[in-house]
């Protein structure tokens, strides 16, 4: 496949992935909104060597009607390595990122939340988080801030690597952490 079709199938993908998730009915429901900025990052903090890396190409929408959201990150795009062939491995070794370009999570805010008002809200986000191909369902905590229309979230939570079925050689042990530290931070806008 020519790479122009390959990542217009991947629009394609996503476009039904999140006509998928919230269904035809919500569609003429209240707008819902989408991210317009945002950053996910990881940090491995492993006994040898600490390991950062982030991405700014992070697609994500709620629906306030529901309370639904999905997210979506393409593994690939992680960069701020200590090296390209760190870099390498996370892409090749173990995330595996020709077979599993995306780490998604969807589902639903579980905690009360009004978006027609200002104000900042400690919500849980139940859903599954889909990372490696491996699907785990979770709870996450997060921060959501309402101010004059623009929904900021701030999360941060442990993903155990074996729970993704994410190998780490003994010879690399100590310096991959067996739980990656992520965090999220996003602005989103009704649309």
């Amino acid at each position: 496949m020519k790479k122009g079709n390959k990542s217009f199938s991947r629009t394609l993908l996503l476009t039904l992935f999140l006509l998928l998730v919230f269904g035809a009915s919500s569609l003429t429901a209240q707008k819902k909104f989408s991210v317009e900025n945002g950053e996910i990052s990881f940090t491995s903090n492993a006994k040898l060597e600490l390991i950062n890396a982030s991405s700014k190409k992070i697609q994500g929408i709620i629906d306030p009607a529901t309370n639904s959201f999905a997210f979506i990150v393409k593994v690939k795009s992680f960069e701020g390595f200590n090296s390209n062939l760190q870099q390498q491995h996370f892409n090749d070794k173990y995330m595996e990122s020709d077979k599993y370009y995306d780490a998604t999570f969807t589902g639903k805010i579980i905690d009360p939340i009004d978006f027609t008002k200002d104000g900042v809200y400690e919500v849980r986000a139940k859903g599954n988080l889909v990372v490696h191909g491996k699907k785990q369902t979770r709870i996450i905590p997060g921060k959501i801030q309402i101010e004059k229309g623009i929904v900021s979230i701030n999360s941060s939570f442990n993903v155990p690597l074996a729970d993704h079925d994410i190998q780490i050689p003994q010879i690399v042990s100590e310096k991959v952490a067996t739980e990656i530290i992520v965090k999220l931070n996003a602005s989103m806008i009704q649309r």
